[in-house]
């Protein structure tokens, strides 16, 4: 995460000759997918950030060049996701991750701190080893107010010479109060390279990562979805064949068995509550609340998929006809859960009013199987 980090990464990918492609599907690079990974699930399933330790041995050439590229395999897979909670989350744990890193490296401190701050000076209090750090004032002022608590307020700091002094507080020494102040860094660096690549990443690039994304959006969406609506749930990114199904509910249609699997499955990929799946079968002519609840935690439970195109159309759930929607007449439109990413990948990348201009994507891989 060092602003160091994208040459190095680059030298890595080089001189391996690894490409994209290959560190997503080349069997010689599991590990680094594996580590790729357990870095995502950290973050989307621990508020208190990524884990510092890794099994992973750093002695080693094979050990370096894995931890680097398990650090690219995930911030591709969030930034193919377009999905700005699980962006946030990923942020979150890896900005925490250095936190804990930078403050126990005092080997490499001075250089890692300068590498985000204009400058660092040290000083030894006689009679002790405990080096005090001091920061810039006008770094500190930019950063400062992003962190919560009292130390951080610039009236509770020692100040001279234009310089601010980072003594030890609340059971941390000097090294981790500066690391957090780092941490602001960190994560303004994390959240512009992020969104440097999703503004440049096409639908064939993002549809490589499909699987991926899918899977652990579907983590975050059971993780937080008491917290709130997945950005996914806006309506207008709905695809025709999940509104249908909503709105015939609406006006008391008896909608087939197909229509409403796929209804609570889909409801479930946006990330809805229960409860607000069962809510749109309540107009449904033969609406019972005890049968609709457990038939609706019985999909939850074994985390149906929702049906695919081919499957919904054999079904008579496909609403749509060649022209009505010009998203749903591309060639690789095969999942109703590709539109809803296409769509907020559109909304993301184009939120004026050419969003819907944007009609190019390829093939990508997204099961249409339900259990």
């Amino acid at each position: 995460m060092l602003p160091q980090g994208r040459d190095h990464i680059r030298d890595v990918l080089g001189e391996n000759g690894i490409s994209v492609v290959d560190l997503i599907e080349a069997p010689w690079l599991e590990d680094v997918r594996n580590r790729g990974r357990l870095r995502l699930l950290e973050s989307v399933m621990h508020r208190d950030g990524v884990d510092a330790t890794t099994v992973v041995d750093l002695s080693t050439d094979l050990g370096r060049m894995t931890e680097a590229l398990s650090f690219l395999h995930a911030m591709l897979v969030v930034c193919a996701s377009f999905d700005e909670r699980l962006l946030a989350r990923w942020i979150e744990g890896e900005a925490s991750r250095a936190d804990q890193l930078f403050g126990m490296d005092s080997g490499n401190f001075n250089s890692i701190a300068t590498s985000y701050i204009s400058g660092l000076k040290e000083e030894r209090q006689s009679g002790s080893k405990e080096v005090i750090y001091w920061v810039p004032m006008s770094d500190f002022i930019e950063l400062c107010p992003k962190i919560s608590g009292n130390y951080w307020r610039l009236a509770n700091r020692p100040v001279r010479g234009g310089w601010v002094c980072m003594n030890s507080s609340s059971g941390e020494d000097s090294r981790q109060r500066t690391s957090r102040l780092l941490k602001e860094r960190v994560r303004e660096y994390l959240n512009d390279s992020c969104r440097e690549r999703m503004e440049r990443m096409d639908d064939e690039f993002a549809a490589l990562f499909s699987e991926p994304v899918e899977r652990i959006t579907g983590l975050l969406s059971e993780r937080v979805s008491a917290e709130m609506p997945m950005s996914a749930a806006v309506r207008e990114d709905w695809p025709p064949c999940f509104e249908s199904a909503v709105s015939e509910l609406n006006q008391g249609v008896n909608v087939n068995h197909v229509g409403r699997v796929f209804l609570a499955s889909f409801s479930r990929s946006l990330g809805h509550s229960q409860e607000q799946t069962c809510a749109f079968f309540s107009g449904a002519p033969d609406y019972n609340a005890e049968t609709t609840s457990y038939q609706v935690a019985h999909v939850y439970e074994r985390e149906y998929t929702p049906h695919g195109c081919a499957s919904l159309k054999t079904s008579a759930r496909c609403p749509v006809n060649a022209g009505d929607d010009t998203l749903c007449d591309q060639e690789w439109m095969s999942h109703p859960l590709k539109y809803l990413r296409a769509k907020q990948r559109r909304r993301f990348q184009a939120p004026s009013e050419d969003v819907v201009s944007q009609e190019s994507e390829p093939t990508g891989s997204v099961s249409g199987n339900s259990s």
